[in-house]
């Protein structure tokens, strides 16, 4: 890699680390209900919620409770998402006069922006109006990362509570996620977009004459072109913050309405991670040992590093393709090198590389590049974060808790090897947390799996696919990847809006999200009945390297038994192709 490229991700990583201890903190004081400097100006309008909702913020609920009143708001969410699509064409703020949604992507795209997965089938600008991008999918966008971290507290909590029944209620952590720390950080990102040249207004399209008429398919000579507009920097705040990653535009972040500055492709690419790392600060201070939380963002950030050197490797090498039809691919004062297809100048390699590292680290899925046309083993890199889990930063929320099943999967495994009965955090690791922690992990792989395998089976889903061999395989295989995950980033070589794809991929976004959330949720109830056991002096240090490295060793091994013959037949067997 080139001293540039190491610059621009030094520069990135420290900027991340050193916001985790203050954001961290601010969101342990939120969750546990302390002063946390917003709460004169807030807390009239947590009142007012709890009001309008008849509900008691002090009433405590068990697992069951909890997991009933996630599924049933998500399901009220889905139903209102999927219903706001289909009548779209008679509701104001539509400018464009874009019709009714297709019932089987308006299922989808409410499965996906419901689940956090924000998949899009579609090109925004041409199928969503105003009214569904603020109302619908923004909403959701804050609604759904909210409801992840509120899975996370309520498992936290069992860590650190002992001998109750209860793990906190679900309705005041979704309001205190979204009030306190979604809304407040999404309306100083956007106020500073909109100063990068970010649209916010509710304008038609507008017509623009070319600078250089060009020919159309069919030799005709075009000499306008339509640019979309709309209430765009509102909705890109929070799908960057809430780890959503739906763009407003069909280009997502490469286009230059939702991106177009270099400060604002660093702050979009920073918000991407900044809430799942800080969250891991909030989980040591809220179990009462930082260390906790460090020892945990540490094995995200081994991790992490290592696969954005690995992408960015890769992406600087270029093709031998290229190489052959005569493109310089030399790094220089002119131009970053490497392999630039199906990436913007603007950014070049190093800012493509980071950004896909990032956004599939994260269960956030936006694009500022193509990941379709990266070099084989550099699109590997973003299709194996996303197949380990999403637990290296992942979702806002969901992220953390998934590390920490792999956590008790790991201090598991360190008691079988040393003949203890396995502890974390001062509680008994035993049969009924381990059958949920294998449910959590096992159901995202079977679903990426099967999906693939169902897929590349059916004609109709095989024609579907815009290349053929190894490359059309690992499109397949990225999609349920990143569905099953919860991601949503695409290798959009695959034509997925097809009644096939819609509902397939949909059914795999609501088993990757509740067939691990309602685990989780059970994991938390079993810790929370549990009373603490002092540590003694064969108990495991989870708050060392040993651990860290440990946990590395579980999440990559669980992630290369599941995957490494699928990936065989797709990227790695097209790497040799390649060469």
């Amino acid at each position: 890699m080139t001293a540039n490229c190491q610059l621009q991700m030094l520069i990135y990583l420290a900027a991340l680390l050193l916001l985790v201890k203050p954001l961290g903190w601010y969101m342990a004081r939120v969750f546990e209900g302390k002063p946390c400097g917003l709460d004169r100006a807030l807390g009239p309008v947590e009142r007012l919620l709890y009001r309008a909702g008849r509900i008691n913020p002090a009433t405590e609920m068990t697992w069951k409770r909890y997991a009933l009143a996630v599924i049933f708001f998500s399901a009220v969410g889905l139903a209102s998402l999927y219903a706001l699509q289909r009548i779209q064409g008679w509701l104001p703020l539509n400018p464009a006069g874009l019709s009714a949604v297709p019932p089987d992507l308006a299922f989808n795209t409410a499965v996906s922006f419901v689940t956090n997965t924000n998949w899009q089938a579609y090109g925004g600008e041409a199928t969503m109006s105003y009214l569904t991008q603020m109302a619908g999918l923004a909403v959701h966008n804050f609604l759904s990362a909210a409801t992840g971290m509120a899975v996370l507290v309520a498992l936290i909590r069992g860590f650190a509570r002992h001998n109750s029944e209860t793990i906190g209620n679900f309705w005041a952590d979704l309001v205190r996620s979204t009030l306190y720390v979604l809304l407040p950080l999404a309306l100083v990102l956007a106020v500073v977009l909109v100063s990068q040249g970010v649209i916010q207004n509710f304008d038609a399209y507008q017509k623009v004459s070319l600078v250089e008429p060009v020919k159309d398919a069919n030799g005709k000579t075009v000499t306008e072109q339509v640019l979309p507009m709309g209430p765009a920097a509102s909705q890109i705040a929070i799908k960057q913050l809430g780890t959503n990653g739906g763009g407003f535009f069909n280009a997502n972040s490469a286009h230059p309405f939702e991106n177009p500055t270099p400060l604002s492709n660093f702050l979009e690419v920073l918000s991407i991670l900044i809430i799942p790392a800080a969250l891991c600060y909030t989980f040591g201070k809220m179990v009462g040992d930082t260390r906790q939380g460090w020892a945990i963002l540490a094995a995200m950030v081994v991790v992490f590093v290592v696969m954005l050197a690995a992408c960015g490797y890769f992406e600087q090498q270029g093709t031998p393709m290229l190489a052959a039809a005569g493109a310089d691919e030399t790094p220089g004062v002119a131009q970053p090198g490497g392999n630039m297809e199906g990436k913007e100048v603007r950014f070049g390699v190093t800012g493509s590389a980071l950004w896909a590292t990032a956004t599939t680290a994260a269960s956030n899925g936006s694009v500022n590049a193509m990941h379709d046309s990266f070099t084989p083993l550099g699109g590997l890199v973003p299709m194996w974060l996303m197949q380990l889990g999403e637990v290296i930063f992942g979702g806002v929320g969901s992220g953390l808790y998934g590390m920490l099943v792999f956590a008790l999967v790991g201090v598991f495994v360190a008691g079988l090897m040393v003949g203890r009965t396995p502890e974390y955090l001062g509680k008994k690791i035993e049969s009924f947390e381990m059958k949920m922690a294998a449910v959590a992990i096992l159901v995202p792989v079977f679903a990426v799996l099967v999906g693939t395998a169902v897929a590349v089976l059916v004609p109709s889903a095989r024609a579907c696919m815009a290349n053929p061999g190894p490359h059309g395989f690992s499109e397949v295989l990225y999609a349920f990847s990143s569905t099953s995950n919860n991601n949503g980033s695409a290798f959009a070589g695959l034509n997925a809006n097809t009644q096939f794809y819609n509902i397939t991929t949909g059914l795999a976004m609501l088993a990757g999200r509740f067939l691990v959330k309602i685990p989780v949720l059970a994991i938390a109830g079993a810790l929370a009945r549990k009373k603490t056991i002092p540590a003694g002096g064969g108990t495991l240090r989870t708050h060392g390297p040993l651990f860290v490295a440990m946990l590395i060793a579980v999440v990559m091994v669980v992630g290369a038994l599941s995957f490494i013959p699928a990936l065989a037949l797709g990227p790695i067997v097209e790497h040799l192709m390649m060469h």
